[in-house]
């Protein structure tokens, strides 16, 4: 008894044994099949020796015993290949063959395969058994290719459409790196790969990944970012525990990689997912623009890329999320400034300029100087920034501000009311913009004048930067002051400015300064009042008051 319990034992000891081979055995085919290196994914299909052969440049041939019997013809090559393998795969190829002039030997011509010859290669290695490498770069290409030739299961049983599928929906897909890759390649095989749904798979799987919640996502997602310390290896102190938080933005590098019309649809699927926010969506806008738009200026620009910059700027634009502060004023000023350049539509500059006007109090001066368009006068598009203080204005026209409530009058303040910090803040600007145009001899008056008189209701405590810039008005086109017709121009443009909020050194300089000797007349008795304050040693501050002048 104890004899048979130990050879069964042993039987069941070699059938575990063996069971043990066989999962082994089938977990190295796997891994044989499909594998990962440097986060690239691969697959290997068939097992035989790749046995093609080039001749010439133009030539490839199978080395075999056995001659070949079909000459297939894609592009400028020539393959000299067997119908047996081809044919038991490929139901396109026994259509071609069967239809071919036994004549001519039969050749087959194939001149609009997707891929090219080289994805043909990869489809006739696969039909002989040989080993052929799939990854990012090809998979694509080998698919369209597949699917022209008719490589399907009711051909044969594990044919190669079938197995690409599975390699796109198990490793492609899942590789946020190779997504993107791949969605590259698709590109050169429309409509083929628009039709397979290729495309919009591809899209789906980069716009779930870039959704992921960020405590999921790991650094090795993306590739494009700059490695930290810890991560090179140069921190003694790194314990191989990542500690760095991942941001919220760790997609939108990447993501500059792709052409404008796929990178379009990819932010559009990301916002219809309703997981990242305006702000993010915002940023990935601003680093896509600054990738690949280049700084403004028509002559930095080629003239034949400006059709494609402005295909670029106009989709930005177009993605621009409606909620406001989602992007900062200076970066929408940017763009306007390249509309500007690369002359724009008009639909593009009217949006922006609705979005600028929006948070105008955000902005530079330095945001504002735009230059304006070749065979312009002026120095600086001075209209534009007019009609963005416009579109900032009508915020307060746009809000109720009073309402009657049981016979009392009560003011409201909605969200899109400018506020009183606002409206200084555009006056303050607004006062450096007018010093910096001034330096233009070519700028009219009427100009100054203009957008100075748009914010002269916004309450401000000092005029000090108005004064400035109607000094360099008058410096830089001291010729009104040549015609004595011209003091009346004088005169209106000082007009702007309030004396009485003058500093006491401002008012100093402006007491000395010559050039204000014919345009202030009508301050003329308040002037006098700061030079008999001078000259007695009294402070200035006490003649700065109201005058009935």
């Amino acid at each position: 008894m104890g004899h048979l319990i130990t050879q069964r034992s042993m039987e069941g000891s070699k059938k575990a044994e063996s069971l043990a081979k066989l999962i082994y055995g089938e977990m190295l085919l796997v891994y044989r099949f499909i594998f990962e290196l440097g986060n690239m994914k691969f697959m290997k299909l068939g097992s035989k020796p790749d046995s093609f052969q080039i001749e010439e440049n133009n030539i490839r041939y199978v080395a075999s015993e056995l001659a070949t019997d079909v000459v297939v013809q894609v592009g400028d090559l020539k393959f000299y290949l067997h119908k047996f393998p081809l044919l038991s795969k490929s139901a396109r190829l026994q259509k071609l063959v069967s239809s071919s002039n036994e004549g001519n030997g039969d050749e087959i011509i194939i001149h609009d395969i997707p891929g090219g010859s080289s994805a043909f290669e990869i489809c006739a290695k696969f039909c002989y058994g040989m080993t052929v490498t799939l990854n990012a770069y090809n998979v694509i290409a080998t698919r369209c290719a597949a699917e022209y030739l008719e490589m399907h299961e009711t051909v044969e049983k594990g044919n190669l459409i079938y197995k690409v599928d599975v390699f796109l929906s198990s490793s492609i897909f899942r590789s946020w790196k190779d997504s993107i890759i791949v969605l590259q390649t698709t590109k050169s095989l429309l409509p083929l790969s628009e039709e397979l749904k290729l495309i919009s798979h591809c899209i789906d799987a980069i716009a779930s990944k870039a959704s992921v919640d960020v405590s999921k996502v790991d650094w090795s997602y993306t590739y494009n970012r700059k490695k930290i310390v810890e991560e090179n290896g140069n921190d003694p102190s790194w314990n191989g525990v990542r500690s760095r938080i991942v941001p919220c933005d760790w997609w939108v590098e990447d993501l500059c990689e792709l052409e404008i019309d796929l990178y379009k649809r990819v932010i559009v699927t990301i916002e219809n997912k309703g997981v990242i926010s305006n702000e993010v969506i915002g940023e990935a806008l601003k680093a896509y623009a600054y990738r690949k738009l280049p700084s403004s200026g028509k002559n930095v620009i080629q003239h034949n890329e400006l059709s494609k910059f402005r295909s670029v700027l106009d989709t930005i634009v177009w993605l621009l999320p409606a909620e406001k502060g989602c992007v900062s004023c200076s970066f929408l000023l940017k763009l306007l400034k390249a509309a500007t350049s690369a002359n724009s539509g008009e639909t593009v500059k009217t949006e922006l300029v609705k979005r600028i006007g929006q948070q105008l109090e955000e902005a530079s001066v330095n945001d504002l100087l735009i230059r304006a368009c070749d065979g312009e006068e002026t120095m600086y598009d001075v209209d534009i920034v007019q009609k963005i203080l416009e579109e900032f204005m009508t915020q307060d026209q746009n809000g109720e501000t009073e309402m009657e409530n049981g016979g009392e009058i009560q003011e409201i303040r909605r969200p899109g009311i400018l506020s009183e910090a606002s409206k200084l803040m555009v006056a303050k600007l607004i006062d450096g913009y007018l010093a910096e145009i001034a330096k233009d001899p070519n700028l009219p008056l009427s100009s100054f004048i203009g957008i100075s008189e748009m914010v002269s209701s916004f309450s401000r405590p000092a005029h000090d930067g108005l004064y400035r810039a109607i000094d360099t008005y008058l410096k830089v086109n001291s010729s009104l002051r040549a015609p004595r017709d011209q003091q009346e121009r004088e005169e209106k443009i000082c007009r702007l400015m309030d004396c009485k909020k003058l500093s006491a050194d401002a008012c100093m300089h402006a007491v000395q300064n010559e050039r204000l000797l014919y345009a202030a007349s009508s301050y003329k008795s308040f002037f006098e009042q700061v030079r008999a304050a001078a000259s007695s040693g009294s402070s200035t501050r006490t003649y700065l008051k109201p005058s009935k002048t």
